[in-house]
C-alpha cells in the first residue's frame, strides 16, 4: 500500500455548498434560507429554548431537586423491631398492625440496627445487605 494511493471512502468528502450563486446552482435566490422571517436575515437568532415570547418550557415546569419521589413511600424498620412481632412471616401487612410503619406506606426496608434475638421470615419486605447476613445467621429467610 502507498500513500499517494490511499482515497477516502465514498462520500466521505463531499464539496462545500456555494449558497448564492444563481437559481442553477440549486442554492440561488433565498440562499436556503426559506422565505421572511427572523432566521432568513442576517443577524438573525434566538436564544436556546426561546419558543417565540411563550413561557418556555424549563421555566414552566416545576423544579423539584434532587429529593427522590417515591422516598416518602417507603418506610424504614430497625432489625431490633422484628424481635416485637409474633407472626411466621411478616409481610407489609404485619409491619402496619404491629404500628412499625404508616399505612401510606407501600413498601418496606429493614435496616441494621440493634439486634435480632429471633428467627424471622419476612416475605416482600426489602433489606439491607448487613441486616440480610444477621436474618440468616438467626436462622430467618428473606423471601423478595
Amino acid at each position: 500500500m502507498r500513500l499517494n494511493t490511499v482515497k477516502g471512502a465514498v462520500g466521505a468528502r463531499t464539496r462545500r455548498k456555494r449558497v448564492g450563486r444563481g437559481m442553477g446552482s440549486g442554492m440561488g435566490k433565498t440562499s436556503g434560507r426559506g422565505h421572511k422571517g427572523q432566521k432568513s436575515r442576517a443577524g438573525g437568532y434566538h436564544k436556546v429554548g426561546f419558543e417565540g415570547g411563550q413561557m418556555p418550557i424549563q421555566r414552566r415546569l416545576p423544579k423539584r431537586g434532587f429529593r427522590s419521589l417515591t422516598r416518602a413511600d417507603t418506610a424504614e424498620v430497625k432489625l431490633s423491631d422484628l424481635n416485637r412481632i409474633d407472626a411466621e412471616v411478616i409481610d407489609l401487612a404485619k409491619l402496619c398492625e404491629y404500628r412499625l410503619v404508616r399505612k401510606s406506606a407501600k413498601r418496606a426496608k429493614v435496616i441494621v440496627s440493634g439486634e435480632l434475638s429471633k428467627a424471622v421470615n419476612l416475605k416482600g419486605i426489602r433489606v439491607t445487605r448487613g441486616a440480610r447476613e444477621l436474618i440468616t445467621k438467626a436462622g430467618g429467610t428473606v423471601v423478595e
